[in-house]
């Protein structure tokens, strides 16, 4: 298993920016995620990215707002979060698929599809 370590949560008001990072141990992911587990809520996908297809993801509520990327030489990887509302309050965690069977969650922003790594999750609080 890939060790994930995320930072970046914390609390802002509406129309904030915060951006989460999600460092890894090891090189060879093929896909990585974020998602987020609001309470009382399923645990759903935010953002998605296989670099080696040059593709990404994104769920429809988070669209325009927030942006996912890779930094190869840091083997980190973020997401750039603007513009942010109160219903984006939740738990961020961080996932990586280590096999192909990952690619499909590009679309699907499902956190079943081949994620076999989780990070310990940050949490972002959103105030109105």
């Amino acid at each position: 298993q890939v060790q994930l370590v995320e930072s970046g949560g914390g609390s802002v008001q509406t129309g904030g920016s915060l951006r989460l990072s999600c460092g890894t141990s090891t090189y060879s992911t093929v896909c990585m995620g974020w998602f987020r587990q609001a309470i009382g809520k399923e645990l759903e996908g935010v953002a998605t990215i296989y670099p080696g297809g040059g593709l990404t993801g994104y769920a429809n509520s988070v669209k325009g707002r927030f942006t996912i990327s890779r930094d190869n030489a840091k083997n980190t990887v973020y997401l750039q979060m603007n513009s942010l509302k109160p219903e984006d309050t939740a738990m961020y965690y961080c996932a990586a698929g280590t096999s192909t069977r990952c690619i499909p969650s590009i679309a699907s922003m499902r956190p079943s599809d081949g994620y076999d790594s989780w990070g310990q999750g940050t949490q972002v609080t959103v105030s109105s």
